[in-house]
């Protein structure tokens, strides 16, 4: 039996009141990373976060990725991945299509493959990573405000999409739950080659199989600005100042931020981010100055 088939967990609604939370490893994201090959008509990129991203209403949902399968049909598929995650439930719908597609699924991970993407990966019959590339583990995170009696509850709930998740991993690696649930609790990195030996790979990628995109390199991604100070909101992180000032002059330059040249053209490697968005980011923002003046 395909390993891609041992567990396939659905869950057909998500539970009032829950907002998955886009994890930490988008500060560690390298959206420039991408397949050095041009894609054919059977191949699937996920190189955004998963679910749809508020900021530019862009993102990888299970929507998109179902109407690629049936334009593949019954082919051999393969699923290029570098996300930081997001969504939990879309990331588990995305999983479940392709645990169902009939040809074989191969999935690369050309840079990360976090939280729920590392879910969607799970599904492919072969996973190749590169030596670079990372996943990342972690229980589902969110945002929950409440009562006592509200947040117990919330936990109650989350408990089937970790054990779900631990589920996956173990039936993909042969590491036992209890041991992968570990692994969840303190969120785990797993560079290439460590993926290889622990069994969420098959193989290393080649070198000449991945290449950066250098414009978008280049060009400061005012998205994940945004993103890395909304997530150390949420988390009532502490933000170095170096770190506050990078991203500040990320989203100065790209025209967010009161003050900015109002003629400078944002560029084309970062997508727009909306008016309303970025009035929630000047908001955001000013309270995380005030937070760590």
């Amino acid at each position: 039996m395909s390993l891609r088939k041992l567990s396939a967990p659905r869950f057909d609604a998500v539970p009032d009141g829950i907002e998955w939370d886009i994890s930490s490893a988008v500060a560690k994201w390298r959206p420039e990373i991408k397949a050095a090959e041009k894609e054919v008509d059977n191949t699937i990129s996920i190189l955004d976060v998963i679910g749809v991203d508020w900021w530019t209403g862009e993102g990888v949902t299970a929507k998109r990725i179902s109407a690629a399968l049936r334009s593949i049909g019954d082919r051999d598929v393969v699923v290029n991945i570098n996300s930081p995650g997001g969504d939990m439930f879309e990331g588990l719908a995305i999983r479940s299509m392709l645990a169902e597609h009939k040809g074989k699924v191969t999935v690369k991970v050309l840079g990360l493959a976090a939280s729920a993407a590392s879910v969607i990966a799970m599904a492919a019959d072969e996973i190749q990573i590169a030596r670079a590339g990372f996943f990342m583990i972690h229980n589902a995170w969110l945002v929950a405000i409440g009562d006592r009696n509200a947040l117990r509850e919330i936990a109650d709930t989350m408990e089937p999409f970790d054990a779900a998740m631990a589920d996956l991993y173990s039936a993909r690696t042969g590491v036992s739950i209890k041991d992968v649930s570990k692994m969840m609790d303190k969120e785990t990195w797993i560079g290439g080659s460590a993926a290889v030996e622990q069994g969420f790979a098959d193989a290393l990628l080649a070198s000449d199989e991945i290449e950066t995109d250098d414009a978008k390199a280049s060009a400061p991604d005012r998205r994940i600005a945004a993103q890395m100070i909304e997530a150390a909101l949420a988390r009532g992180e502490s933000m170095p100042r170096a770190r506050r000032r990078m991203l500040l002059k990320a989203l100065n330059e790209s025209g967010v931020m009161p003050g900015a040249d109002p003629e400078g053209k944002p560029s084309a490697a970062a997508p727009a981010i909306s008016e309303t968005a970025k009035a929630h980011l000047a908001a955001s923002l000013a309270l995380l100055q005030v937070r760590q003046s």
